[in-house]
């Protein structure tokens, strides 16, 4: 192979040379307190703030701190390849960017410049249903690169339909479903600043670029916008969906489909019992229930239930390289991380994307080799002890 992305760290090292620094922390645990710095408190708790008193997304932390990683010596880890297969797509890294919405409030590029970052380094890119700019945009900005669609299911089947209908057209490949809102949970930091994007018309332009949305409205967007948004918030997602209306996007999708925001493993086997393709261990980043478990305690389970039936993805406390050596290591097939790479995307655009995913990938790199492994496939349980608590 000849080529690691612990390489990254040579770079660095050799630019220093000249006297260049990066522009951005590498410990990216540090990103979050430097854009609650530079950002806006109402962008900035959206994208930072959880749900309740923020409780879940400790947890998430606390879980996959409290694992630790036993490297073993003498392995010979020369030649490293963190290439792994996921949804029967080959990938370079078990890492995709996940689906956050309404990346305008972070940076004017928006979701161009992750896409374009996530295409640049051969990471998937996961299209969130409430992004800023329209998905045949944002395909465009990805060129031929590997990009998924992130469903929030809506009320109106018909929209349901055309989503579909316009993300196969657009190129992407797999559907991630999410399941964990049915309704917007309960956000201190978003309410104490009376702030949600999309009651400004942001974050939905997927909805009003969409023929069978746009059927649905008396007038124009432009002509009466809060029309448009009443409609858009009286449909965002249905309550009212259960197992069974997972019928209708078989029907309407011919690629894999991941259902995201699974915890409970016999919510993985009806997902499997369903010919769901794969599940999403994620709580949301700790954003819909406060109090809720830690997404890297629900993964072992999950993992022990469905694993030999469908591809086990995990997200949700992400920040580091051997974060997601941890969750490798507990059962998942790949890692999406999310507020990390928003954070690179509002400190320095498309750049600062870049800068998260090789970051994140060097560190992974080093972790697997300084823990005696050449490949992702090697990693197990046994890989981890957990801190007695």
């Amino acid at each position: 192979m000849g080529e690691h992305w612990a390489d990254f760290q040579y770079e660095i090292y050799l630019n220093g040379m000249t006297g260049a620094v990066p522009r951005l922390p590498t410990d990216l645990t540090r990103l979050e307190e430097l854009t609650e710095q530079r950002l806006g408190p109402g962008p900035v708790g959206y994208v930072a703030g959880s749900a309740g008193n923020g409780s879940t997304a400790r947890a998430n932390r606390a879980a996959l701190e409290r694992r630790r990683i036993v490297p073993r010596m003498l392995r010979d880890v020369h030649e490293r390849d963190l290439s792994v297969e996921v949804l029967g797509r080959a990938l370079p890294a078990p890492l995709a960017l996940a689906p956050v919405g309404v990346l305008s409030i972070m940076h004017p590029d928006a979701e161009s410049a992750a896409a374009r970052a996530a295409a640049a380094q051969g990471v998937p890119y996961i299209l969130s249903s409430a992004s800023s700019t329209p998905m045949e945009q944002v395909a465009e900005a990805m060129g031929d690169a590997e990009r998924w669609f992130q469903l929030y299911w809506p009320k109106d089947p018909e929209v349901a339909r055309s989503f579909l209908d316009r993300a196969r057209a657009a190129g992407f490949t797999a559907l991630v479903v999410t399941l964990d809102t049915p309704l917007l949970s309960w956000r201190p930091r978003d309410l104490d600043q009376a702030y949600l994007p999309f009651l400004h018309g942001v974050g939905t332009a997927n909805y009003f670029s969409d023929p069978a949305f746009r059927a649905g409205l008396a007038k124009p967007v432009h002509e009466d916008p809060n029309a448009a948004v009443m409609h858009f918030l009286g449909m965002f997602s249905d309550p009212a969906k259960s197992w069974p209306d997972l019928a209708f996007l078989r029907e309407n999708w011919d690629g894999p489909i991941v259902l995201k925001g699974v915890l409970h493993p016999d919510d993985a086997r009806l997902a499997a019992d369903a010919g769901m393709d794969g599940v999403v261990v994620s709580n949301h980043g700790g954003r819909q229930v406060a109090g809720a478990v830690a997404a890297a305690d629900a993964l072992p389970r999950v993992a022990e239930a469905v694993g030999d039936r469908l591809t086990v993805l995990f997200d949700s406390g992400v920040r580091t390289g051997d974060d997601i050596f941890k969750a490798l290591a507990l059962g998942a097939r790949a890692v999406l991380v999310g507020r990390p790479y928003v954070y690179g995307l509002g400190l320095d655009g498309r750049s600062g994307v870049e800068h998260v995913i090789r970051c994140l990938l060097a560190e992974l790199d080093l972790t697997l080799a300084l823990s005696g492994h050449a490949t992702p496939g090697t990693i197990g349980p046994a890989d981890l002890v957990e801190d007695p608590a």
